[in-house]
């Protein structure tokens, strides 16, 4: 099946530039070529979209919220690093 398509001057230099590379032998390649990798970044970004909307589900499933301090976390933390380091001293 053949089709026409009309494209920028920029991307014709560019498909014309990547033909002339040696890297493609033809227009027609180019555009297979950049079509195959954009149907890959589809299929890429589908699964990482499914994968937020897993976490979010996930994350709204998992009950309410809490309230948290972060100056507690970040005491609880350091207590646990001091108390590494102290053991590892042995």
């Amino acid at each position: 099946m053949g089709m026409n398509v009309n494209l920028t001057p920029e991307l014709e230099t560019l498909v014309r530039r990547k033909v002339a590379s040696g890297m493609y032998t033809s227009a027609s390649e180019v555009v297979r070529e950049a079509l195959r990798l954009m149907e890959e970044q589809d299929q890429m970004r589908a699964v990482r979209l499914d994968q937020l909307r897993h976490d979010v589900r996930k994350g709204l499933e998992s009950g309410p919220s809490e309230a948290w301090d972060p100056e507690a976390m970040k005491q609880q933390a350091r207590s646990r690093r001091a108390a590494a380091k102290g053991s590892a001293k042995v």
